[in-house]
This record gives C-alpha cells, sequence and structure tokens, in this order.
C-alpha cells in the first residue's frame, strides 16, 4: 500500500535512526578489534629501584609494621619470626588502630603468589594501608 501525502495530513517529522544505527556498529567493531590490544602482555619486571617518598612527618603519624619475607619464603614481623597463621592473629588486632600501616620488603627472588598470600592475609586482618619497600638509588 503506498503512502501518500495530502493536503489534510501534515508533515512527517519521524527521526531516520539508519545512520546512527549504522555509527554504533562501526564503532563496536573499532572497539572489539582495539580491545585485546589494551590489555597489558606478560612480561617478566624485575622490582624498581625508587627514592623515598614519604615525609618525615607524615611517617610520625603512622604506626608502621614491618613484614619481611626472606628468599625461602619465611616472614618476620618486626624481627619476629611467625607462622602465616601468627601473621593473621597479629594484624587483626594492629589493624584495629587507624594509623596502623604495614610495609612488605620480599626478597627478589620471593615468587609474587607467596607475596599475594600475605596481602590477602593483610586485607582480611582489616589492613588498609599496604607498601611495599624497594632499593633506594
Amino acid at each position: 500500500m503506498a503512502m501518500s501525502n495530502s493536503s489534510q495530513q501534515g508533515m512527517m517529522s519521524e527521526i531516520n535512526v539508519t545512520p546512527l544505527v549504522d555509527v554504533m556498529l562501526v564503532l563496536l567493531v573499532v572497539f572489539i578489534v582495539t580491545a585485546p590490544l589494551l590489555t597489558p602482555q606478560s612480561l617478566k619486571v624485575n622490582v624498581p629501584k625508587t627514592k623515598e617518598v614519604v615525609t618525615a612527618s607524615d611517617q610520625a603519624k603512622l604506626l608502621p609494621a614491618h613484614l619481611i619475607v626472606d628468599a625461602k619464603g619465611n616472614i618476620q614481623l618486626d624481627n619476629v619470626s611467625m607462622s602465616d597463621t601468627q601473621l593473621a592473629d597479629v594484624l587483626k588486632q594492629r589493624a584495629l588502630d587507624p594509623l596502623f600501616f604495614m610495609k612488605i620488603e620480599a626478597d627478589k627472588t620471593v615468587p609474587y603468589g607467596r607475596v599475594a598470600e600475605f596481602m590477602a592475609i593483610a586485607q582480611h586482618a582489616g589492613v588498609t594501608n599496604l607498601s611495599f619497600v624497594t632499593v633506594r638509588q
């Protein structure tokens, strides 16, 4: 059935969405093609050497705990050797203080998975401030 526009009917005021759909589909294809290129590739990275950025006045306000992980994966919290479960118990008590933070100093040869375990223990204990110690130049 053909459409007629008689003088009794007003002008048709509908928006033609076909060009809009075409542009959106092109943008979607561009996004699908470029998204895999934006993810970083797996690289072997050495621990960076940095300079200290925390000022002395900032350190005076905070109550740090120093966690040391040696090459064998053994841990010491403030120079006291302990197991993972003992670490969790100590961190639960100390994390109640809002000024508490923990520094992790891990040997370069310690697998990242072991360090991630300590990060998870700290998170479950309620530690909100965590930093990593690197070698100063």
